[in-house]
């Protein structure tokens, strides 16, 4: 888990800010306060949590296609990578899904977990849910990681972008740490 929430994933996930830079430069966001609110919002109510929801649901086709090599699996996971591809409201958003996706499917299959086809043409959800099963983590670890991994990568970005510093972020991080294991259990 530690390894797959790592900032040093090679993924490029860490030059992704969400739209978070726009609403900065906009001046949506200005400070620590409006960030902390931002960031709360997505996770109760934003497209992450969408994503995370369906974590459960991409697995079984996985673990399906994985160990039955069945086909209607790889065709539910088809369509759960275009509608998680569909929610995302810009080309560039959908474009760094599917990069990060990409790059996650390329380190498994060198670290010895191909897809079963070996194919790397699913988006970020997809990829993590794949990661996971590969590592034989539980779905609960599964999901919290993926919402954690995206805060991090968001406070990272705001770091970087607001007059705050890094122990301010990780301050941040520490207080949504309850929210990301509550979203993650529901």
């Amino acid at each position: 888990m530690l390894q797959l929430v790592s900032p040093a994933l090679p993924v490029g996930a860490f030059s992704y800010s969400e739209g978070l830079e726009w609403l900065i430069q906009n001046s949506k966001i200005t400070d620590e306060f409006e960030l902390f609110n931002w960031l709360k919002s997505e996770l109760l109510r934003g497209q992450i949590r969408i994503e995370a929801a369906s974590q459960s649901s991409i697995r079984e086709a996985l673990q399906n296609w994985h160990i039955n090599n069945s086909i209607d699996s790889k065709n539910v996971l088809t369509e759960f990578n275009s509608w998680l591809l569909a929610l995302r409201d810009s080309s560039e958003i959908r474009m760094q899904q599917i990069q990060m996706g990409y790059s996650l499917l390329q380190l498994f299959e060198e670290l010895g977990h191909p897809l079963p086809d070996k194919s790397k043409n699913f988006c970020w959800p997809i990829a993590w849910s794949w990661a996971g099963l590969s590592w034989k983590l539980t779905n609960l670890e599964v999901i919290e990681g993926y919402l954690y991994s995206w805060i991090s990568n968001q406070l990272s970005a705001a770091v970087r972008l607001l007059p705050l510093g890094p122990t301010r972020g990780q301050l941040l991080q520490s207080d949504l740490l309850e929210l990301i294991t509550q979203q993650a259990k529901e």
